[in-house]
């Protein structure tokens, strides 16, 4: 890769680690527990992201195939999260 690209890549991980600080602290000081599971599907969106730049880094693609897994586990904790606050589980 240029060194434009890796330079880029650096940059939009290190704004992503940021992100997921600043959301890691909502995380822990949010009062409510919707703020919470909002917070935890923003941490693992992050997170997918930050594999995705991983995978792409290594030249990986093993890591891309854990991202889909991952992915679809948290979107199935928080509609359950989702369900269990509407009382409907």
């Amino acid at each position: 890769m240029s060194d434009i690209v890796l330079t880029l890549l650096y940059i939009a991980g290190g704004v992503m680690l940021l992100a997921l600080v600043l959301t890691f602290v909502r995380f822990i000081i949010g009062p409510t527990l919707v703020d919470r599971t909002i917070a935890f599907d923003v941490l693992t969106v992050g997170s997918l992201g930050l594999m995705a730049l991983i995978a792409i880094f290594e030249n990986r693609q093993i890591y891309l195939d854990v991202n889909i897994i991952y992915g679809l586990l948290s979107f199935i904790a928080v509609v359950v999260v989702g369900k269990y606050l509407r009382k409907s589980l």
